[in-house]
Order: structure tokens, then sequence, then C-alpha cells
């Protein structure tokens, strides 16, 4: 059973597949690279077209033996002064919402962020979703990052890790 995702693997990259803004006729790019041990989300945001935003999931998988006896996420990441969300769908929710919570990581600079499960907000194409139940983990079926903050330009997250907050 995984019991932390890490990216000593160079063939975890195979496994993180970009949906970006092209979904909506968007020109935004993005990528998911893994070197040095780490995973990097990286590409450019554009605004053009209505766009305006870049994701990537990973596979989906059976992280219930990871997530369910855990108070929450832990992940290590690095980023460049941008905000972030880490998304996770679960089967509590349609396909097209996700769970979300948002972090902005220092510059260049590697920090713990300690995420528990009540602060994940349930959306549906970037809108609350105010009826939805509270996250529960062992319906999480697949994880994922994005980068949504209105600002053009390129960007990139580096991700050492992602735990079970113990």
């Amino acid at each position: 059973a995984m019991t932390a995702l890490t990216f000593e693997h160079p063939d975890e990259a195979r496994r993180w597949h970009a949906i970006n803004d092209d979904v909506m006729g968007g020109v935004s790019q993005s990528t998911f690279t893994v070197a040095e041990g780490e995973g990097r989300f990286h590409g450019e945001v554009s605004l053009e077209n209505g766009g305006g935003f870049a994701s990537v999931r990973r596979e989906p998988g059976d992280f219930e033996p990871m997530l369910h006896p855990a108070r929450g996420i832990t992940l290590t990441v690095k980023g460049d002064g941008r905000t972030y969300q880490l998304r996770l769908k679960s089967t509590q929710l349609g396909d097209a919402s996700a769970y979300r919570v948002t972090f902005t990581p220092p510059r260049h600079q590697w920090v713990t962020l300690h995420v528990d499960w009540c602060d994940f907000d349930a959306i549906r194409r970037g809108t609350l979703l105010t009826d939805a139940p509270p996250l529960a983990p062992h319906t999480i079926y697949q994880l994922g990052f994005l980068i949504a903050d209105r600002t053009a330009g390129s960007f990139c997250l580096c991700v050492a890790s992602l735990k079970p907050r113990a």
C-alpha cells in the first residue's frame, strides 16, 4: 500500500496528465516532470481567449490506505510566490467537481504545509458548493494541482512529497 507520494522514481512523471484551459479555448500550457527527487508542475498561464488556468492530475489510484487514517495531508513544496490549489477528486462529488485547498508557498524555499480535511472546500468550475458534504478521505480517488491566479506568465511549483497528516 502507498504510504506517501514521493518523486524518487522518474517513472512517476508518466502518472501525471495536464488539463489546461484549452478545454475552453484558452492557450495556457503546463506539464509535470520528475527530476532530482522532486515533482515539478510548471508551464505558462495565458489569459487569452477567456482562459487562465493550468492543471495536472495524477492518474486515479487507491489513496485510501494512505489517507483514510490521517487527519489531513502534509505536503512539502517550494513555489515562486504564486498561489496554487491542491485538488482532490472524491466519489462524494460529481465528475466536474473537486475539493480544493489554496496555498501560496514562498519563492525558492521549501515549506511543509499541514492541511486538515476540513480545510478543503468543495467547488465546481471555480464556484463554491455550499451543500456538499465535508471531505471524507476514504472517498478520494485522484489528486492534482491547479493554478488559476488571474496572472499571465510562467510558473513552477516543486513538490517533494505528499504524506498523510498523522
